[in-house]
C-alpha cells in the first residue's frame, strides 16, 4: 500500500514538473506605462514564453502589475483575463491593435518608446 502510494505521488510530481512552462528570455527592464486610466514606473521583468510574455512591474519588493500578455487576450494577476480589444479600449485606446501590447513587450530593441500624445499614451521600456 504505502509503495502504491509512494509511486503515485513520484508520478504526479513528475508529471506536474514537466507541465511548467519554460522561460524563453528574461530580461529586467525599467518600465512606464502612463495613460489616462494606468500610470506605472518601476522596475520589472518582462518574460518571454513560448505562446505569452508576462510583464511584471514590482515597487518596493512588491508586484504592483502583473500581465500575462498573449495575441489575442491579457491575463492580469487576479486570473482574470480579457480580450486584447477590450484591455486597450479600457486602458490605452480603442484604435490599437489587437496585438499592440504583444508587439510593444516582444520588441528586442534596448529601448522602446511609445507615444501617443493625442491620446495621452506614453509607453517606455528600457531593457537593463
Amino acid at each position: 500500500m504505502i509503495k502504491i502510494f509512494i509511486s503515485l505521488l513520484f508520478t504526479i510530481l513528475f508529471l506536474s514538473s514537466c507541465a511548467q512552462k519554460q522561460i524563453i528570455n528574461s530580461s529586467s527592464a525599467t518600465i512606464l506605462i502612463k495613460t489616462p486610466t494606468m500610470k506605472f514606473y518601476d522596475k520589472g521583468f518582462i518574460s518571454k514564453f513560448e505562446d505569452y510574455t508576462q510583464v511584471q512591474i514590482y515597487s518596493a519588493g512588491k508586484t504592483v502589475l502583473d500581465l500575462k500578455v498573449y495575441k489575442d487576450k491579457i491575463c492580469k494577476s487576479t486570473f482574470e483575463c480579457e480580450s486584447s480589444k477590450e484591455f486597450n479600449k479600457k486602458y490605452l485606446h480603442y484604435s490599437y491593435k489587437e496585438n499592440f501590447l504583444k508587439l510593444i513587450f516582444d520588441n528586442s530593441k534596448k529601448e522602446t518608446v511609445f507615444r501617443d500624445k493625442e491620446h495621452d499614451i506614453l509607453i517606455k521600456i528600457k531593457k537593463d
